[in-house]
């Protein structure tokens, strides 16, 4: 990140504190602001975060790592998400997972190594009759997917490298 991008991140972090910070059980609501704002909770905000609230840089990290929602680097440009629901698993999911982190580089919470495609859980997108599926950027929706349709879909986003 570059140096004004820094000290913006950094002046956004302190007006959120200054807004959270008096609420009871403000960490999660402040959390999710800093996420909302800048896309993901930068590591250098924890201890100021835990100073803020009169909480140990630990204890904001347990909260940030514990969920899955929040971010610990910046997002990926897209985000590809798969039905893991029990009819898309009966459909195939598993093994449309498998073969999509091999294409992607990654694991499922992961993101490729050029930053370009995240692969994300979703649980259940009403399109059981035609899984297993997968939603792109929470828009757009492919069901009836094979191995052709993930090579498609990805090279679409511009790949994995």
């Amino acid at each position: 990140m570059n140096k004004p991008n820094e000290l913006t991140a950094e002046a956004t972090i302190q007006a959120l504190i200054h807004a959270h910070q008096d609420e009871p059980g403000a960490l999660l609501p402040l959390l999710h602001a800093i996420q909302d704002a800048l896309g993901y909770i930068p590591e250098t905000s924890l201890a100021v975060i835990g100073k803020a609230l009169n909480l140990s840089r630990a204890e904001v990290y347990g909260v940030v790592s514990y969920y899955h929602h929040f971010r610990q680097a910046p997002p990926a440009k897209h985000t590809l998400q798969v039905c893991c629901a029990e009819a898309c698993q009966a459909r195939g999911a598993n093994q449309l997972i498998d073969q999509i982190e091999r294409k992607l580089g990654c694991k499922m919470h992961g993101q490729t190594t050029n930053g370009n495609i995240a692969l994300e859980p979703i649980y259940c997108l009403g399109q059981c009759a035609v899984g297993p599926n997968i939603l792109v950027d929470e828009t757009i929706l492919h069901a009836r997917l094979d191995e052709s349709v993930i090579d498609q879909v990805v090279d679409a986003l511009g790949g994995a490298k």
